[in-house]
């Protein structure tokens, strides 16, 4: 019965044996993730704190509403100062005088009758006076037509100043609203780029923290196996001291202080 004691008392130890070294291994696991979590959170924080500032990417947009002017002052009355034609007027009444004075001399050198001479100077005053309504209604019809060509030609103008009023605020606006834009993008690129690498520390950290998980699991097998190789070798003492009192023989002067021994170092190692 002796040799299944010292096989149990065998295996006890390297239970304890094994214990120790998985449990310090376990340690220095849990310790190694403990560090690496804490560099990986002052990487973060530093990052962080080196972060673009949030931008108000419309903040440098100012109002084009002084680039709209007043073109009011551009216009004016083209058919206010038409004039009447009077010029032919006085001609036609200076001619008709002189046809007159004509006609009577006429009468006076010819001794015609004064029919004669009246229905002469009637004749010669219409002739006049259709010559004088001609030029005086061409001169009206120069003048009106002046007038609407000027009238054309300031709509023209003003229809051409607001349409290049219009493309200097358009294109304002629209230089505004890109350079807004190119902020815009500009700022959400690095938001982006900052993002991946924060997710990559991220994940790093959760590493750490499964290692520690694990090597804090392990050092918790390995204690239970301490526990259990000292558990085996005080039932392997036990057993080997009842052995012995049936053989009337002592279990031997060193079996205590081996006991003593593996629990001083089982209890080494766990402090470890």
């Amino acid at each position: 019965m002796a040799v299944p004691i010292i096989a149990a008392g065998i295996g006890a130890v390297a239970s304890i044996v094994g214990g120790i070294i998985k449990n310090g291994q376990a340690k220095k696991q849990a310790r190694a993730a403990e560090r690496e979590k804490q560099r990986i959170n002052n990487q973060i924080a530093a990052f962080e704190s080196n972060r673009q500032a949030v931008i108000n990417p419309y903040s440098g947009v100012t109002s084009l509403a002084d680039m709209a002017t007043d073109l009011s002052g551009d216009l004016s009355n083209p058919y206010d100062n038409l004039g009447v034609a009077t010029s032919a007027a006085e001609i036609q009444m200076e001619q008709t005088d002189i046809a007159l004075a004509n006609t009577l001399d006429t009468l006076q050198a010819t001794g015609a009758s004064a029919g004669g001479a009246t229905a002469l100077a009637q004749a010669a005053a219409r002739s006049k006076k259709e010559v004088s309504a001609g030029i005086e209604a061409q001169e009206a019809q120069n003048e009106k037509l002046a007038a609407q060509g000027e009238a054309r030609l300031q709509e023209q103008q003003m229809a051409e100043k607001r349409r290049i009023q219009g493309i200097q605020i358009s294109e304002g606006g629209r230089a505004q609203n890109a350079q807004a834009q190119g902020a815009t993008f500009q700022f959400n690129a690095q938001e982006n780029r900052d993002m991946i690498t924060l997710d990559r520390m991220q994940a790093g950290l959760d590493q750490a923290n499964v290692n520690q998980a694990n090597a804090n699991a392990s050092q918790q097998a390995a204690i239970g196996s301490i526990i259990g190789g000292v558990s085996n070798m005080a039932s392997t003492a036990i057993q080997a001291g009842g052995f012995s009192g049936n053989n009337s023989k002592p279990a031997g002067p060193g079996a205590g202080s081996q006991f003593s021994a593996m629990s001083g170092s089982a209890g080494k190692g766990l402090n470890d």
